[in-house]
């Protein structure tokens, strides 16, 4: 399988390297690679990526994901994250390749406590929401074979995160304020990246699967029971770290005002994805752990 991965250089496009490696020959570029263009600022020299590779598959990681950033700049994060991925679709669809991408609980507006499902209305707060949203769109008017994958609240033991943060945040201070009125699922970049190599192999035997999916690990939390959770994993992981930190308090998301409105119910419901390809997504206290012994 001639497999060409986008965004290769971000936390998904880094574990996707490694997940759809069994399935063929990976061509993975970033913004900055040097034999193709992988820049989504120039949509017609990654056009011409794809004509050139002719791939089967199409895996785009590659996105606008500063939330708060993209307020100030509509335009670019509109191309990166709408047009750019419009025009992948349309080569896709030329070659009939399958066109993978990732979008985001941010096309919702956040109300209510019930997990959203994928027919569901969305109704973005911010810029980035909205241009994932027109990506999306876009993708399914091409007419490619595609498979949309909605998540949230992604983390990997490679680059920042919020545990990282709240690590070091914890070793200098001794009362931190997180919010908890925000729900969600923390999203491991290894998990997206095998449920990606997973759905790869099973279309490639029941196209007819295709189309929009959520995936996140299972149960929820709010930002502030991450935290707590981080912590008590991390004194368990490693008895000798000594944390600045004696309290973690609770607070309302108006207590951190930013740029970009944030949804309070993040959650997806992963019912569909997980009864079509046959799969059952593990708790996001497992990933979490995992990472934490990782990078302790």
């Amino acid at each position: 399988m001639n497999i060409l991965l986008l965004g290769c250089g971000g936390q998904v496009g880094w574990e996707l390297q490694r997940s759809l490696a069994v399935l063929g020959r990976v061509t993975a570029l970033d913004h900055d690679s040097r034999t193709h263009c992988g820049d989504f600022a120039n949509p017609q020299g990654v056009a011409e990526t794809v004509r050139a590779l002719r791939p089967q598959v199409i895996v785009n990681a590659a996105a606008h994901t500063a939330v708060d950033k993209a307020e100030g700049e509509p335009e670019l994060a509109r191309l990166l994250n709408a047009s750019t991925p419009g025009v992948l679709a349309e080569e896709a669809a030329r070659l009939k390749a399958w066109l993978i991408h990732y979008s985001t609980d941010y096309v919702f507006d956040g109300s209510g406590s019930t997990p959203w499902r994928e027919d569901d209305a969305p109704a973005p707060l911010s810029v980035y929401g909205a241009t994932k949203l027109e990506g999306e769109q876009l993708i399914r008017q091409s007419g490619c074979q595609h498979l949309i994958l909605r998540t949230s609240w992604v983390y990997a033991a490679r680059g920042g995160n919020f545990a990282k943060t709240m690590l070091r945040l914890g070793a200098e201070r001794e009362r931190l304020t997180v919010i908890d009125d925000q729900w969600g699922a923390p999203t491991g970049a290894d998990l997206l990246a095998d449920v990606t190599a997973h759905a790869i192999r099973h279309l490639q035997a029941r196209p007819q699967d295709g189309g929009l999916y959520h995936c996140v690990a299972g149960g929820e939390a709010t930002w502030h029971s991450y935290a707590k959770y981080v912590f008590d994993q991390a004194r368990q992981a490693s008895p000798a770290i000594n944390f600045a930190v004696q309290e973690v308090a609770p607070v309302p998301t108006s207590s951190f005002p930013t740029p970009a409105r944030r949804p309070h119910n993040s959650r997806l419901d992963t019912q569909k994805l997980q009864r079509t390809f046959g799969l059952t997504l593990p708790p996001w206290q497992q990933g979490v752990a995992r990472m934490l012994a990782e990078i302790l």
